[in-house]
């Protein structure tokens, strides 16, 4: 890519953004909110159920008693325990994720033909392949980076609020903080954002060739065409015609063209995207283990189909007229 084309994508993912707030920023923030709201009234409700029936957990030396007790061993598990904590905010914003990508694929093609934007759009110096790579980027790379984002600074208050209730009683703020991970924990979050890319290169060409290419209801046409055609492909099997492989196709062609938009689905064919090592657990979501995913040939024969998706999504782009 030459420096105008790199600059004309630029413009068109910012321009995605400006447009699409709502989604990208907004969706994640509030979710975010949601989730430690929920998690300080889940604290204060323990709290206040613990005094009404006599529970006291800063009596007789307390929870620091019982840290200070422990070995290695069960320090380890702890820091395990306060690391799940930070990832815990992901498990809402991986949710709102996925479903912002699928409805922003969805009408990232066909809303501007519908509204007749379009025509504005043809009429300046800017290819239709950077604007359909310009919303590839917007959906594999903008929304997952600013959920992340998110997802990082919502861990890390989630830690924080539960060192500081464990504080009052009579733990050690910063001897129990010094037990999580937290660098750990952002890189690993960082480094996934590849890899989701990836995975998700099937779903996202998929989603914007329907968009480029229906008329009208294009959640119809994306979801209605794999999923008829799965059931033809059960229903053959089940009257004994052909001998097609329906679980396969349900797998491989339904599951990868609608929901690999939502993060860590690899665990649905055989490739799981958490793994725990030992007794510890230290390991979970660990990135190496993570990107064992990237030796499944799912992955790479994804990654061709939605290249080919995506090419016919910008001939649609390029010709479609729905005057």
């Amino acid at each position: 890519m030459n420096n105008q084309t790199l600059k004309d994508l630029y413009w068109l993912v910012k321009r995605e953004f400006w447009e699409h707030r709502g989604g990208f920023f907004w969706a994640p923030v509030i979710t975010g909110g949601i989730f430690l709201l929920l998690n300080i009234m889940g604290i204060i409700t323990a709290e206040v159920l613990g005094a009404r029936n006599g529970i006291n957990f800063g009596a007789s030396g307390g929870l620091q008693q019982v840290i200070a007790e422990m070995d290695a061993g069960d320090l380890s598990k702890v820091g395990f325990a306060l690391d799940i904590a930070m990832y815990s905010a992901m498990g809402l914003l991986v949710v709102v994720l996925g479903f912002v990508v699928f409805f922003y694929c969805l009408g990232a093609l066909y809303d501007d033909r519908r509204d007749r934007s379009i025509l504005f759009w043809k009429s300046l110096p800017v290819s239709d392949t950077s604007t359909v790579l310009s919303k590839v980027i917007s959906a594999t790379v903008l929304a997952p980076v600013i959920a992340v984002v998110v997802g990082i600074i919502v861990g890390m208050l989630q830690l924080l609020i539960l060192a500081v209730t464990l504080s009052f009683h009579g733990v050690n703020v910063w001897q129990l903080l010094l037990l999580a991970h937290p660098f750990r924990v952002m890189f690993n979050l960082i480094g996934y954002i590849p890899l989701y890319a990836l995975w998700a290169a099937p779903a996202v060409g998929w989603l914007l060739i329907c968009s480029a290419w229906s008329r009208s209801k294009p959640f119809l046409w994306a979801v209605a065409l794999p999923v008829g055609v799965g059931l033809l492909v059960t229903w053959f099997g089940i009257m004994g015609l052909f001998n097609l492989p329906t679980a396969w196709f349900w797998k491989n062609i339904v599951q990868r063209a609608l929901l690999s938009v939502f993060p860590g689905t690899g665990s649905m064919f055989g490739d799981s995207m958490i793994h725990i090592s030992g007794n510890t657990g230290t390991d979970v979501l660990d990135l190496a283990q993570t990107w064992h995913l990237a030796a499944s040939p799912s992955l790479w024969i994804g990654v061709v189909a939605g290249v080919a998706l995506l090419a016919g999504a910008i001939w649609f782009r390029r010709w479609r007229d729905d005057a």
